[in-house]
Formats: structure tokens, C-alpha cells, sequence
């Protein structure tokens, strides 16, 4: 794997301003995001606090808008380096400008509304989206509802009735592949086009390759059900991570030494099945584990399910919200004759996690607070 840093330097004449380490937000594993600094108070040496992560929806009046916000637009499922290259140009040209910097994403994702029967596998839904962009240091997000209204907007109508009228932007940052309004007539190149009469900036943003592949959803989406975590992890930037209920279970995990906190995942997940090194938040707190996503091939062969033994915890988690980040794909799912081979390779497995644990103790994707 090339060096992360020089994958995402690129050429300034193809139009990637800002796709370099030290103009793209912190990527590295980090702790919890601490609150965001605003400016310091006179005569202290404590700062005021920033204002908190705003979500904007249609419902939002239109007097509680920030007016003249420069927005970075994209659908961000993921929120991958590619789509942080995307919002790095956004908070730069808002810091040239003294304008905040949003993120305009749309919900329900596009393709659920054209294919409503087709399976889709989301690497973040609503919340883990604005979760991670929260982390990134955008003021906010503007949702926008993608329904047979929106799918039939024209893209000229959105521009000049959304993203003007409405919003009100100064500036836009796009990826070169995104496009919008009814039949995807909307690009880049239109917005480049518009742009001088509409008195707005635009930046678009070329892909981010590593390994001289483009970072995209789409093969992040691949590199998870194929248990390529290491590269998952590359292209996000961070660990992937879900978060989902405690539930009850069988109790099996108790009478074989290992209790597990149980969560059911999205049906559409597809997450290839195995047996995993986690860490797990809950709140600030962090805590190691191992984990078990499939259907228990030795026991029932059921529902799949994410069973994830922590080390060195005792405590209720029933009922409670975790979000657990994948750090290493440990093996496949096996099938067992006995219980006493399925412990040994349960030990096996807990020790395989905490080394690759130990060698990454900041692996956590960094997730912001939001409403």
C-alpha cells in the first residue's frame, strides 16, 4: 500500500486544491472529538465554544438559514477521503471568505428511492453520516428529502430555487462525478458554467486514488464483503463502524465463558461474515473486544448477527446504543464439532484481538455530537 499521504497529494492544475495531508481534515485514528473551539474570550485564556453542529432540513425556515454558507455536496455514504477532498475544499474556501461551511447531502440515498426493491448496502446511514460529519469541522448539514418532488426537480430549478433562492450559498465544492436534477443533467460543468452569473465559487474536486484506484463507496462497499478491512479502513480514513441496540440472546456466549453484547445489523448489511477485532464506544468510553458477525454455523445457522465479547468489562449493556468500529478481520466463519475446539479457537481469536488491537490504540472513527 503506497504511503496514505502521497496518494492523496494531487496536482493543483487538475483542480485538487486541497487533497493534500495537511489541508485535508485529521484522518488519523483518534480519541473522541473534543468540542470545537470558537474564538477566545478577551483577556482569557479559555475560548468560547463554537456553536453546535446545525442540521438543516426542509422544514427548517428559511430565517434560520446562515445566508451566504458555502456548502459541500455529495451524498457521502461513507464519508470516504474522496468526500472529505470534497468537504477540505468547502472549509477552506470558507475560511478565505470568513463564510461557514456546510454539508448538503440528500436522504432517503437516491438510489433507495429508483430501486426500492433492490438491496442496498449503506456503509452509514442518516446518523452515522451526520455523526461523521459533525467530525469533520463543517458548522452543519443541510438534509435535503430525496422524494418524487426532488427526483423530478429540474437541475436548473435546483440551483436557482435550492441552492440560491433557498440557501442562499456563496460558494459549492462538488466531487467530478457528482451530478443532480431530474435525469442527472445537473454536473460539475454546470455549476462551473453558472457560476460567474450567479456570482458564486465553485471547486470541483478530482477523484483521490491509492494504489492508482479510485476511492469510491462503491469499493469500500466490495472491500467489506470481501473482509478486505485493512483496505476499508485506507479508503474511509478511519475504521468502518456501525452502532445499533443491545439485545437479548441465546446466552450461549455466558455458558461458554464469553458473554456477548448482541446488536442486529441492517439486513442489507454486507459485511463479510467472520470473526473480527473491535472497539467499542459507549459515550467517550472505549472498550476492546472481539466479535462475531454470521450465523453461528455450529449452534442454529440463524438470522445473521453481530456478537461482540468484550475484554475485561462486567456490566449491563442491554438496551443501550454502541457504536462498535471493525479494526481487523480476524478468519471466516467456521463450523465446529465440539464446543471444547470452538473455545480453544475462541481464546485463539481473543488473543489475535488484542495484539492487533494493541497495535492500534486511537483506532476510532472521530464522530461529532449532533442534535
Amino acid at each position: 500500500m503506497k504511503a496514505l499521504n502521497s496518494a492523496l497529494t494531487a496536482d493543483t492544475s487538475e483542480g485538487l486544491k486541497s487533497c493534500s495531508m495537511s489541508a485535508l481534515p485529521p484522518l488519523d485514528f483518534v480519541r473522541p472529538v473534543a468540542p470545537r473551539s470558537g474564538p477566545v474570550l478577551p483577556g482569557s485564556r479559555i475560548p468560547l465554544m463554537a456553536p453546535p453542529f446545525t442540521v438543516i432540513r426542509d422544514t427548517t425556515p428559511d430565517s434560520a438559514i446562515p445566508r451566504g454558507a458555502v456548502v459541500a455536496m455529495g451524498n457521502f455514504d461513507g464519508v470516504h477521503l474522496g468526500h472529505r477532498a470534497v468537504i477540505a475544499a468547502a472549509l477552506e474556501m470558507g475560511r478565505a471568505h470568513g463564510r461557514p461551511a456546510l454539508a448538503l447531502t440528500f436522504e432517503p440515498h437516491p438510489r433507495r428511492f429508483f430501486s426500492p426493491n433492490t438491496p442496498q448496502f449503506r456503509l452509514t446511514d442518516e446518523r452515522a453520516k451526520l455523526r461523521l460529519l459533525a467530525g469533520t469541522g463543517l458548522a452543519g448539514a443541510v438534509v435535503m428529502t430525496f422524494d418524487k418532488a426532488r427526483a423530478g426537480t429540474s437541475a436548473q430549478d435546483f440551483i436557482h430555487h435550492d441552492l440560491i433562492g433557498r440557501l442562499g450559498i456563496s460558494g459549492i465544492a462538488v466531487g467530478y462525478d457528482f451530478h443532480f436534477g431530474k435525469g442527472r443533467v445537473g454536473s460539475p460543468s454546470l455549476l462551473v458554467n453558472e457560476a460567474p452569473r450567479l456570482g458564486i465559487e465553485v471547486d470541483v474536486q478530482p477523484h483521490v486514488d491509492i494504489d492508482e484506484r479510485p476511492v469510491s463507496s462503491s469499493a469500500i462497499r466490495i472491500a467489506l464483503a470481501e473482509g478486505q478491512l485493512d483496505e476499508a479502513t485506507t479508503m474511509l480514513g478511519a475504521p468502518w463502524f456501525i452502532t445499533g441496540e443491545v439485545i437479548h440472546g441465546e446466552k450461549r456466549g455466558r455458558d461458554l465463558g464469553y458473554p456477548t453484547a448482541n446488536i442486529r445489523l441492517d439486513a442489507n448489511c454486507g459485511l463479510k461474515h467472520g470473526i473480527y477485532a473491535v472497539r467499542v464506544g459507549r459515550g467517550t468510553e472505549r472498550l476492546d473486544g472481539v466479535a462475531s458477525f454470521g450465523r453461528r454455523p455450529t449452534f442454529d445457522n440463524g438470522a445473521p448477527l453481530l456478537e461482540i465479547f468484550l475484554f475485561d468489562f462486567k456490566g449491563d449493556l442491554y438496551g443501550q446504543a454502541l457504536d462498535c468500529a471493525f479494526i481487523g478481520f480476524i478468519r471466516e466463519e467456521l463450523k465446529f464439532d465440539s464446543l471444547e475446539a470452538l473455545i480453544r479457537q475462541m481464546d485463539d481469536d481473543s488473543a489475535r484481538a488484542r495484539a492487533i488491537l494493541a497495535a492500534a490504540p486511537d483506532a476510532f472513527p472521530r464522530l461529532g455530537a449532533i442534535d
